[in-house]
């Protein structure tokens, strides 16, 4: 308990910090565009604490989370095939730096035009924007397989599922995890993206157009609003990566403790 406590701490004093410096630094100000954090605080809890959840929090967060889902899916299946078969990942290497090298917004208008400005095309560009990570890592991951595993497993005998069920997923799935991890953060930025162009609802579109009415309060909430649902999800994944690698971390930490 004294150690979850330390942790906590450790966590959160520099925010604490920032807050209470932003609070004291704003409370005099006069400036349109930058608010007192108290009046922000105060439009937040108006705003936030209920009110806008189920209208604009909870429709950015299934858009994330099936386009989240897609990308993990489909880039994790994709990076098993062209990392376990060299021949078709050089012939296809040439398209995937292509395709990575072009920024996941600039589909937008592209998306906009086969899917429309509604959900779809908002969740086809989180899952298009995500996937890339997956895919490189997982690729990385498979090919990390030892050599010795590979030939254990053919001396068994083993078959093709069993050879990726109990040896292949294993080995990459660390570094799937952190392809993940990097994913779920691009695919914040995605969502809000998708959100200010398409049709009304979600966290990006409340932001854009709480700027636009001049409503400056109102949209210092959403950023606010925002930074917590990004923070909230990190956890989230951090306790299912921690959960599904738990073999893995205690075999690191038998390793650096020198056990034998």
């Amino acid at each position: 308990m004294k150690s979850l406590r330390s942790k906590v701490l450790w966590e959160i004093w520099l925010p604490v910090l920032l807050l209470v410096i932003w609070w004291f630094a704003s409370a005099n100000s006069s400036s349109f565009y930058f608010p007192p954090l108290a009046t922000i605080l105060s439009e937040f809890k108006a705003l936030w604490i209920f009110q806008n959840v189920p209208t604009e929090i909870m429709p950015s967060v299934a858009r994330l989370a099936a386009g989240f889902a897609i990308a993990i899916v489909g880039g994790g299946a994709l990076g098993l095939l062209l990392g376990s078969v060299r021949a078709v990942e050089e012939a296809v290497r040439p398209i995937i730096e292509f395709l990575r090298a072009t920024p996941g917004v600039a589909m937008l208008p592209i998306m906009m035009l086969l899917l429309g400005i509604g959900t779809p095309m908002k969740i086809a560009i989180i899952a298009l924007v995500s996937a890339w990570p997956v895919l490189l890592n997982t690729i990385d991951g498979v090919r990390s397989v030892e050599p010795v595993l590979r030939d254990v497993s053919k001396s068994y005998r083993l078959s093709s599922w069993d050879r990726i069920r109990y040896i292949i997923l294993p080995t990459a799935m660390p570094q799937v995890f952190a392809g993940a991890r990097t994913a779920l953060a691009i695919g914040v930025v995605a969502m809000v993206i998708s959100e200010m162009v398409g049709t009304p609802g979600g966290i990006g579109y409340f932001i854009l157009n709480s700027q636009r009415e001049f409503n400056i309060p109102a949209m210092w909430t959403g950023i606010v609003a925002l930074g917590i649902v990004g923070y909230l999800l990190n956890k989230l994944f951090g306790l299912v990566e921690n959960r599904v690698l738990s073999w893995h971390k205690g075999m690191m930490a038998h390793h650096e403790g020198g056990g034998s």
